[in-house]
């Protein structure tokens, strides 16, 4: 149904967040490049982009509310209504979801009582799964505000955010500390973070994110898991798979287009026929 046009910000907000975005606006030779960060800025501000914020990002940047619409609900990073103080992500993409990130989250919406983009009562909490965060090598992994928690389990989870309702201080495994999800918002609009010590704290990848630079470098890489092509691991049996079970490239010689007369790849007839 058609609505009524965006209410306006309060005078003193409106003036304080114009004086932010202009800030923001002056980074970039192109104004439109400002839209992502400016919609972080908005969301500092009410804990999502909502109808106000986006009308405020397109008369800053001369663009239209409709383009402004596309880009806002493109990234999943801009909740479009009001959440928690904490958005806890867990990571169900295939790695995760395999080494028990399924787990957690059944077990997080059953304890929390809320579904998944769903907010607890108390509006301490919004749980969301996430299709991946970037950190295979520490799976399963959540993230709070965006800020890594690894190698979770079901009760390390439930632990977890039991911690933040009762606010208690709750410490990632890498990364800044933890801070409310409105102030995360802040920074990533591109304003510092003025907390001590929050800059410095960071964390390094694990050794599967880092095996690409060892050999890189000309160290001697891990022991491989998979036995090159046509060797055999000592002790390890022949696989004479069935009909029916699919044939992995570890299965191989299998026949190619190269090696199979009857099924080439190539076209038949010569150039011009």
């Amino acid at each position: 149904m058609p609505q009524l046009p965006a209410p306006a910000y309060p005078a003193e907000v409106r003036a304080r967040l114009e004086a932010d975005a202009k800030e923001v606006i002056a980074r970039y030779p192109d104004s439109r490049s400002a839209l992502l960060p400016l919609l972080h800025l908005v969301q500092s501000e009410e804990g999502y982009v909502s109808r106000t914020g986006m009308a405020f990002c397109a008369e800053l940047l001369g663009l239209t509310t409709a383009e402004v619409t596309a880009v806002a609900t493109f990234y999943t990073m801009y909740r479009r209504r009001a959440g928690g103080d904490y958005q806890v992500g867990v990571c169900t993409n295939t790695l995760c979801a395999v080494m028990g990130g399924d787990a957690i989250f059944d077990r997080l919406k059953e304890h929390l009582g809320v579904g998944n983009d769903e907010t607890t009562e108390d509006g301490k909490i919004t749980l969301e799964h996430i299709e991946c965060n970037a950190a295979c090598d520490f799976a399963p992994v959540v993230m709070v505000n965006w800020e890594f928690f690894d190698n979770q389990t079901p009760e390390s989870a439930t632990h977890l955010v039991d911690e933040l309702i009762a606010g208690r201080t709750v410490e990632p495994t890498r990364g800044a500390p933890l801070c409310s999800y409105k102030e995360t918002a802040r920074i990533l609009a591109g304003f510092p973070d003025e907390r001590p010590g929050a800059v410095e704290a960071s964390g390094g990848a694990g050794p599967a994110s880092l095996i690409g630079l060892r050999l890189a470098k000309g160290e001697e890489p891990h022991p491989r898991v998979v036995a090159p092509r046509g060797e055999r691991p000592r002790g390890a049996r022949l696989h004479d798979p069935s009909p029916s079970e699919h044939l992995s490239s570890h299965d191989a010689p299998q026949q190619t287009s190269a090696s199979d007369p009857d099924h080439p790849s190539g076209p038949t007839a010569e150039e011009g026929e």
